[in-house]
């Protein structure tokens, strides 16, 4: 029994391997592989030269029976994309699955994807889009493009039905404040909370703004990762609040150091100055800082020892 469910396993890496290749391929760089050891991928699509031009990002977490017993996970960031809209795409995509079972779909997901954005975009419903929120002068001179653009309205985490939870019960989890970094008169200081859903992702994040302070930052960057034991993945989202890129790199770190069930944020408070690239590595430093000092991975010298990987996060025994 267990080599045939080896063999099943194999056969399944071997058909998301092959898939994975043949989208590289068609969609060039539309095509971002995140983490390729998690089967985690992301693809942009836009309505092409329709006009108004939409874009949708897919985030696509490969489980190890796809194609053969299980679906893919995924979550559509879009801004615009809300209510019933959402539901009947995430419908249209179920109704794929359904329909190829067993079947690599990835590219068939892709395509409704993009004939939803046409059809969108040809109607004559006007279209929110996202504001870009207290923008600086380095984010239009120092953007990243090639990084896959994970933005999400503040304080949305209703990214699919997948990610949805109907818990109403749940106590806000226990905020951790890191100590700040100064540079050049901009200050970055990052929070950490434990979560397992992303209704308590929500619910800190809420708790966070009722502090005038924080709520007051130029940008508020984070991501968080939940772990799904049965599922054998992860939920996982970020926000750029305007900085643009730094959800994306911060989610990054978040991956590299393999912690789970816990959501980083990191404030700035811009100072006036320009810092370029240097604001990524204040934010990351200081989200890597507050994870070591609260016990989500190893040392900082540790890390760096590994190359960067760690040893999953244990749970701490209560005291």
């Amino acid at each position: 029994m267990a080599d045939m469910i080896n063999a099943e396993n194999d056969g399944d890496l071997q058909a998301q391997i092959e898939e994975v290749e043949a989208l590289s391929s068609i969609y060039g760089d539309e095509w971002c592989v995140i983490d390729e050891a998690s089967r985690v991928f992301c693809i942009k699509i836009s309505s092409d030269k329709e006009e108004p031009k939409l874009t949708a990002c897919l985030q696509i977490i490969l489980p190890a029976d796809y194609p053969s017993a299980a679906p893919p996970i995924y979550q559509i960031n879009a801004a615009w994309l809300r209510g019933s809209e959402r539901v009947k795409l995430a419908n249209s995509l179920e109704d794929i699955y359904v329909e190829h079972a067993g079947e690599s779909i990835l590219y068939l997901w892709v395509e409704k994807v993009r004939d939803f954005l046409v059809e969108k975009s040809q109607s004559s419903e006007p279209v929110d889009q996202p504001e870009k929120v207290n923008m600086t002068a380095e984010e239009e001179v120092d953007g990243d493009e090639d990084l896959p653009d994970f933005r999400t309205l503040r304080l949305n985490t209703e990214n699919s039905h997948l990610f949805m939870d109907q818990a109403n019960d749940e106590e806000t989890p226990p905020i951790k404040h890191g100590n700040s970094i100064t540079d050049r008169r901009s200050t970055f200081q990052p929070h950490l909370a434990p979560v397992v859903t992303p209704r308590q992702v929500k619910m800190v994040l809420e708790k966070l703004y009722e502090n005038k302070k924080i709520a007051s930052a130029t940008h508020n960057i984070y991501a968080y990762r939940i772990h799904c034991e049965d599922k054998h993945s992860f939920l996982q989202d970020c926000e750029d609040d305007g900085e643009t890129a730094a959800g994306g790199r911060l989610l990054h770190l978040l991956q590299i150091l393999d912690v789970r069930n816990v959501l980083v944020v990191v404030s700035r408070w811009y100072g006036g100055i320009l810092l370029g690239p240097d604001r990524f590595k204040h934010i990351n430093n200081c989200a890597r800082n507050i994870l070591v000092a609260e016990g989500f991975t190893q040392s900082t010298d540790e890390v760096a020892k590994s190359g960067g990987k760690s040893k999953r996060p244990k749970s701490k025994k209560p005291k």
